[in-house]
């Protein structure tokens, strides 16, 4: 089987590059994507035929099954009670995951109207997070039989220990950044 590009991509050009940026001296000392993580809540007062079509869709989207969640406690201010089917997630590793990575990167997120790049904020341990509002922008998913679009967050897991290996790691990888505009300060 071919390795995806976006892997070979990885091992040729970025752990080089990182060596030399971030002063390792070891290729296992790079930070690496470890998963990928989606996931699509559902109303707890929603039918089940559309938990299975959330379901269906992240499956669509990913090229692996869904896994439906469930409810750890019982809150009766949501109507919730435990074991309740409350959305879908799938992980992704390995070539899945760096096939998906490049689809996100270079066709799903261009796709979105008025697109200017992502948001630089990581979470203070290396991994990043993306909301995206609506699923139709994957090229797998077929907009007319569906009933409403989906909203789903998306987690880039990574080993890196800090927001700018991580960062570094990512913008390296293609991620669409926003640019920093730096503020002109005007003196009065």
């Amino acid at each position: 089987m071919k390795k995806p590009f976006l892997k070979s991509h990885y091992e040729d050009v970025v752990v080089p590059e990182l060596m030399k940026t971030q002063g390792y001296k070891n290729r296992h000392q790079v930070p690496v994507i470890q998963k990928v993580v989606l996931n699509s809540g559902v109303s707890a007062a929603s039918d089940k035929n559309w938990i299975t079509e959330v379901a269906g869709e992240l499956t669509k989207i990913s090229s692996q099954k869904a896994v439906v969640t469930k409810a750890r406690k019982s809150i009766s201010n949501f109507k919730l009670r435990q074991g309740m089917p409350i959305g879908a997630k799938v992980t992704l590793r390995g070539d899945r995951m760096y096939d998906f990575i490049y689809r996100l990167l270079v066709v799903a997120l261009p796709a979105i109207r008025d697109f200017r790049g992502v948001s630089r904020k990581l979470d203070s341990h290396g991994n990043y997070n993306i909301g995206i509002s609506d699923h139709s922008i994957f090229p797998e998913v077929n907009v007319d039989g569906n009933r409403a679009t989906i909203g789903l967050d998306l987690t880039i897991v990574t080993s890196a220990k800090t927001d700018d290996e991580a960062r570094a790691l990512l913008d390296l990888m293609g991620m669409p950044f926003r640019k920093v505009n730096p503020q002109t300060t005007q003196a009065a």
